[in-house]
């Protein structure tokens, strides 16, 4: 139950390391030391921060990506691997809930994924961005509905989707509907410009009224160093400025501290889990003011296979027995006949059918 909790959340928004290979990982580690200082249980960090955002894909042209393409390569890391070694024991040193964005590297391809660390250390849920979007589709795979969950955690049950997928109502739902309490939000920043600000502040806003849960949200920053290494093209440098709105905010839509606009800092509030419920007993989307039987959602939550086994049960294969016999005079009693349309000669069900229709 979320009564009777309060949670000291930090929301992280600090610049990656675009030079050094682990350079990015120990900021991390450092700011988790810095926040676990000022008593934060809860901590949220920007979208895929580990190694960094591929900010080159949105200012180079497909043809000149290569090279930074097979640098993120390079330095993107496994899960499980010493990453998540490092900040599992991070977490379990300091008694800290951690939700980081990294480049996961899964052999031939690249993933926005989320790590979810509980205080014990335990990773509790890896998930990958179902959509990657727009630029980003040069550089991703997608994810499955497998990660479209929630886990109990020390601070509470805890949700995370990337960036636009906030635009996605029934990613959102899929969340909502197993009850999330804390929702961790990531986004790039450095990018697009205020605009990007402006309408991310109105959608995490929005699940936090609809969800009835606090939202976390963590975005990145670039120097003006860094906005000059990504792009040397001067034309091109606002393309990656603006676009910052690192907040914390609760059921109510209100923002329990001042957002962070553009530089660095960690943001930090304390979270009564006690308005979960107050919120709730108003307008809970997936309880008293649900219809499910006129509107529900359809959520195929199972890990994406790349090899599939054909079913083959023994309905089927005395059928295929069947099939192989001499032709007999006596009519034919299959799917026309006695069994019916989905049915087999001896009147049981089909079970071909059974396996297209799943």
């Amino acid at each position: 139950m979320s009564e009777n909790r309060i949670v000291r959340a930090a929301a992280v928004q600090i610049a990656p390391d675009l030079d050094r290979p682990d350079g990015t990982l120990e900021r991390v580690l450092n700011a988790v030391d810095e926040a676990a200082a000022k008593g934060a249980r809860f901590m949220v960090f920007p979208e895929t921060f580990v190694p960094y955002y591929p900010y080159f894909s949105f200012v180079l042209p497909p043809a000149l990506q290569g090279a930074e393409h097979l640098r993120l390569y390079e330095r993107a890391p496994t899960v499980p691997g010493p990453l998540t070694q490092a900040v599992a024991a991070a977490a379990r040193r300091h008694g800290v809930v951690i939700v980081l964005g990294v480049n996961e590297r899964d052999h031939g391809s690249l993933y926005n994924a989320q790590l979810i660390f509980d205080a014990d250390g335990t990773l509790k849920l890896k998930r990958r961005k179902i959509t990657p979007t727009y630029h980003e589709r040069m550089i991703w795979g997608q994810g499955d509905g497998a990660g479209l969950d929630v886990v109990e955690t020390a601070v509470g049950r805890v949700g995370a989707l990337a960036c636009w997928e906030h635009y996605n109502p029934l990613a959102r739902y899929a969340l909502m509907a197993r009850h999330e309490e804390i929702h961790a939000a990531q986004f790039p920043g450095s990018l697009v410009g205020q605009i990007f600000a402006d309408q991310m502040e109105v959608t995490i806003r929005h699940h936090a009224l609809e969800a009835a849960c606090f939202v976390v949200n963590a975005t990145g920053w670039l120097t003006d160093e860094q906005v000059a290494q990504v792009c040397p093209d001067e034309r091109l440098r606002g393309a990656c400025r603006g676009g910052n709105c690192t907040a914390i905010v609760s059921p109510e839509g209100k923002h329990l501290a001042d957002p962070l606009g553009p530089g660095e800092g960690i943001l930090i509030a304390d979270m009564d889990l006690a308005l979960v419920t107050k919120r709730k007993r108003m307008m809970d989307a997936v309880g008293h003011y649900a219809r499910p039987e006129l509107l529900s959602l359809l959520h195929d939550d199972r890990p994406a296979s790349f090899v599939h086994q054909p079913i083959r049960s023994p309905t089927v294969s005395r059928s295929l027995d069947h099939e192989q016999q001499p032709a007999s005079d006596e009519p034919s009693l299959g799917a026309a006949g006695r069994g019916g349309p989905g049915r087999d000669a001896d009147g049981a069900p089909d079970q071909r059918v059974a396996v297209l229709r799943r």
